[in-house]
């Protein structure tokens, strides 16, 4: 399966922005209680998608570049980034 490109990351954050202003009318319209969570979940996942497409993406190219082609201190700089991101990522999951 092919990494989706930024383009493609952009329309899907343009999908998902269109279920945050759905959520936003739920809500003025008052609407039940699960289904707005129902949406926001939904939305979570979504994002969480594009976020792992991107770090892969990351990863199969700026990543691989580096340690193709650049040198020790590039390639430690390479790990510490995508270790920070990954820690990121933690402790957001952490606060869910």
């Amino acid at each position: 399966m092919a990494i989706p490109t930024h383009f493609e990351e952009l329309v899907n954050l343009k999908r998902i922005e269109g279920q945050i202003r759905g959520i936003q009318k739920m809500i003025e319209e008052k609407r039940y209680c699960i289904d707005i969570l129902t949406q926001l979940s939904a939305v979570v996942g979504a994002i969480m998608k594009v976020e792992e497409s991107i770090l892969q993406r990351h990863i199969e190219g700026c990543v691989y570049q580096s340690f193709a082609t650049g040198s020790e201190k590039e390639k430690e700089k390479k790990i510490k980034e995508v270790l920070e991101v990954l820690k990121n990522f933690r402790r957001y999951q952490e606060l869910a």
